[in-house]
C-alpha cells in the first residue's frame, strides 16, 4: 500500500506542473490583455506602458511563468490584477463557500443516487426499474445550465419558494436556516447530473451482485430479502465508492455555471470573473487549487478502494 501511494504521489508533481503550464500559456496567448480591461481602450499609451510594466506584462510568457512558479513555491501566489489584493485573501473565503455547496450537492448525490440505483436493481423489469432508468437518464441528459435557469424560473420567480441567488438575506442577516434556504436550489442544480450517473453505475453493480451466486447462496440459507439486499449492497459498495469519488471531484471543478447563475461567491464564480478581467494571477492560483483538490480526491478514493477490496491489495 505504501509503495502504491508513493507511486501515485510521485505522479502528482508533473500533473500539477503541466496544469499550471497549460493554463498560463492559454491565458497569455489569448487575444486581449488586463491593461485594456483595467484602463479601457482609450487610455493614453504612456499610462498603458506604465501599468504594463508594473504588472510585469512586458516579458515573454515563459519568463513570467518562471517568475510565478518561483514565487508560488515559496507560498506567494501573487496579487490580483483586478482586485489589487493578495490572491490568497480572495481564494480562501471563496474556497469555503465552494466546499459548502459541494458538500451539500454531494450529500444529495450519494443519497439520491444510492436510493435510485437500488430501486432499479431490486426490480429491474418492474415499474421501479423502468422509473429508475428513466429518471437517471433524464438527470444525466439535462444540461446543468438549463436546469439551473429552470429552477430559478419555477421556484424563485414563479412560486417564490426559494431565493434566486446569494448565500443569505442581505437585509436581515443570515442565520443557519436562511443559509440552508439559499443553498437548496444551487445544490440541486449541481447534484442532478452526478446523481444520475451514480444511480446508473451503482444500480448496474448491485443488479449484477443480486444475480450472482453469492445472492443465490444467501437465499438458499434462508436469509430474508432485506438481509440478502444488505449483503449485496456491501459487495456493490466499491462501485459506489469509485463513482462517488469521481463525482465529488467533478463537483469541485464543475460548479462554475451554478455559482455564476446563483451568484454563489465560490471559486467557480471567482474564476469566471477573473477570466473576464484576464486576471492571470487569480486564474492561475484558482485553477491550481482546483487541480490539487481533484487529484487529491482521486488519490484518496483509490487508497480507500484498495483498503476495502482485497483483490486490489493483492495486485499492489
Amino acid at each position: 500500500m505504501r509503495r502504491y501511494l508513493a507511486r501515485r504521489l510521485l505522479l502528482v508533481v508533473p500533473t500539477l506542473l503541466g496544469v499550471t503550464v497549460v493554463v498560463f500559456a492559454a491565458v497569455a496567448l489569448v487575444p486581449g490583455d488586463p491593461v485594456t480591461t483595467l484602463l479601457g481602450p482609450g487610455a493614453p499609451a504612456e499610462v498603458r506602458q506604465q501599468l504594463s510594466e508594473r504588472l510585469g506584462l512586458g516579458e515573454p510568457w515563459p519568463v513570467r511563468y518562471a517568475h510565478w512558479l518561483g514565487h508560488a513555491l515559496q507560498g506567494d501566489l501573487g496579487v490580483s490584477v483586478s482586485g489589487q489584493r493578495p490572491v490568497g485573501d480572495l481564494l480562501l473565503p471563496a474556497l469555503g463557500q465552494t466546499l459548502v455547496l459541494t458538500g451539500a450537492a454531494f450529500l444529495l448525490v450519494l443519497t439520491g443516487g444510492t436510493l435510485l440505483g437500488a430501486l432499479g436493481a431490486v426490480r429491474p423489469d418492474g415499474i421501479g426499474g423502468r422509473l429508475s432508468r428513466a429518471l437517471s437518464t433524464l438527470a444525466v441528459s439535462a444540461p446543468q445550465y438549463s436546469v439551473a435557469l429552470l429552477l430559478i424560473a419555477v421556484f424563485s420567480v414563479g412560486l417564490r419558494w426559494f431565493p434566486a441567488g446569494g448565500t443569505e438575506n442581505l437585509f436581515t442577516g443570515g442565520d443557519t436556516a436562511d443559509r440552508l434556504h439559499h443553498l437548496v436550489l444551487p445544490a440541486v442544480a449541481a447534484a442532478l447530473v452526478p446523481l444520475g450517473l451514480t444511480a446508473r453505475v451503482f444500480g448496474a453493480s448491485l443488479e449484477d451482485v443480486l444475480r450472482s451466486d453469492l445472492a443465490d447462496g444467501l437465499r438458499a440459507r434462508g436469509l430474508r430479502r432485506a438481509a440478502v439486499l444488505r449483503h449485496c449492497v456491501h459487495n456493490a459498495s466499491p462501485a459506489l465508492l469509485t463513482i462517488g469519488g469521481l463525482q465529488l471531484a467533478y463537483l469541485l471543478e464543475g460548479v462554475v455555471f451554478v455559482e455564476t447563475l446563483f451568484a454563489w461567491p465560490g471559486v467557480g464564480r471567482l474564476l469566471y470573473d477573473a477570466l473576464s478581467a484576464r486576471d492571470l494571477p487569480l486564474i492561475q492560483a484558482g485553477v491550481f487549487l482546483v487541480a490539487v483538490a481533484f487529484v487529491g480526491v482521486n488519490i484518496l478514493v483509490d487508497a480507500v478502494h484498495a483498503l476495502i477490496d482485497p483483490r486490489l491489495r493483492g495486485a499492489l
